[in-house]
């Protein structure tokens, strides 16, 4: 295979160029003289044979081509800097931090029983956990601010292994109204209710869980909150059987009797940032993740999620 004609660091020097906004900009960002930065533009586009600016009065607009230039660029720029960190991760050998997303409809007490399991294996390495909802497991990943994540959706440009299945239950307090009709519900009985939702964590907060009922609703932040909320008799919501079991043993939430919609399942996927970099830690808080869940789910009587219950 030839050798390729673009260097990282003219790559690095157009990917400059743009972000900065300027090639004047772009020098003091690189700590080169706009000179040098000029000229490595235009080695650039010599060796490829391509424009890759042109001037607007004065100032230098990407082409057409140079915008997928510089995309490509951008990503293998990224691409050296995982692998180099990737490479002092491994000449370190055990790694001091493992950052963790970890979608909040994963059972919490199973969460801290594994990373307890790691921790006493391995005291000094440090954990960052992200607890995300919906979107912000996937922008954890496609950012990089993750090694390994647990959400329902595999992201692309990556790969994810089934890890769990998640079952929900529409549930409100027994002295909610909707309970206090003494029939079968459906739907419509819904949208006179208020819903409690929890917003999305990522950014762009494109995914809602599901198509709203009504406008009767409150988006809070937390689980915690939504379930406080539920308890008070202030609404109704779907929840991840494991996250209200309590609640449901002691009778402060009850599923709702609806005719249908009364469950849902979802999928949770184990999801490395890059299984062909990730590094011993990060592997083995995966198995040991992987051997928890699959021990956990063991059949029980209640309520039929198949999660034993926490010690």
């Amino acid at each position: 295979m030839s050798s390729p004609r673009i260097t990282l660091d003219q790559w690095a020097a157009l990917v400059a160029v743009v972000e900065a906004g300027g090639y004047a900009q772009a020098s003091a960002r690189l700590h080169r003289t706009q000179s040098t930065v000029t000229y490595t533009i235009k080695k650039l586009e010599e060796l490829l044979g391509v424009k890759v600016f042109e001037l607007q009065g004065r100032k230098a607009i990407l082409t057409p081509t140079g915008q997928a230039l510089f995309r490509r660029g951008k990503a293998l720029l990224d691409e050296a800097a995982r692998v180099e960190r990737a490479a002092a991760d491994l000449a370190r050998g055990w790694e001091p931090e493992i950052r963790l997303a970890v979608d909040i409809v994963f059972p919490t007490w199973l969460l801290l029983e594994c990373l307890a399991d790691f921790s006493r294996e391995q005291p000094e390495t440090r954990i960052e956990l992200i607890e995300s909802v919906l979107g912000g497991t996937d922008e954890a990943l496609t950012e990089g601010r993750v090694d390994l994540a647990i959400g329902g959706v595999v992201p692309g440009g990556f790969l994810g292994d089934p890890l769990m299945q998640v079952r929900f239950v529409c549930a409100a307090a027994p002295s909610h109204p909707l309970h206090r009709l003494g029939r079968t519900l459906t739907l419509d009985d819904l949208r006179h209710h208020r819903h409690l939702v929890v917003r999305d964590s990522g950014a762009a907060r494109s995914r809602s869980g599901g198509s709203w009922l009504n406008e009767q609703r409150w988006t809070v932040s937390h689980k915690a909150t939504s379930i406080r909320a539920a308890r008070m008799g202030l609404g109704y919501a779907w929840y991840p059987e494991e996250n209200i079991r309590e609640e449901l043993a002691s009778g402060a939430l009850v599923p709702l009797p609806l005719a249908e919609g009364r469950e849902r399942f979802v999928t949770l996927y184990l999801i490395f940032a890059d299984a062909d970099t990730a590094g011993p830690g990060a592997r083995r808080l995966a198995e040991i993740l992987r051997t928890r869940v699959a021990l956990a789910h063991r059949p029980t009587a209640s309520y039929g999620t198949g999660l034993v219950t926490p010690r």
